[in-house]
């Protein structure tokens, strides 16, 4: 589940606000900040799903692609343990 801090993080990243629950009323935005509206934070909450998904896809694929890498060498992750490379 996504939370309203995730959320600002991926639409807002520079910063300049604090968040003490989920919903929009419990942001406090800094002097100086141009806020986001209430639309763009509760659409935010999809938008935020998906990234989060594809980062942990995009992860997960990495990954992949390193095991295969290591079967084609004849390694396996236990064996970079025991060189200390993993």
């Amino acid at each position: 589940m996504v939370k309203g801090s995730q959320v600002l993080r991926f639409l807002v990243p520079e910063g300049g606000w604090v968040i003490t629950g989920d919903d929009y009323a419990s942001i406090r935005w800094d002097q100086g900040v141009t806020p986001i509206s209430e639309k763009e934070f509760v659409e935010g909450f999809a938008k935020t799903e998906k990234w989060l998904a594809d980062l942990e896809a995009e992860k997960e694929a990495k990954k992949a692609a390193a095991e295969a890498k290591l079967t084609a060498l004849g390694l396996t992750t236990d064996d970079l343990k025991a060189l200390g490379l993993a």
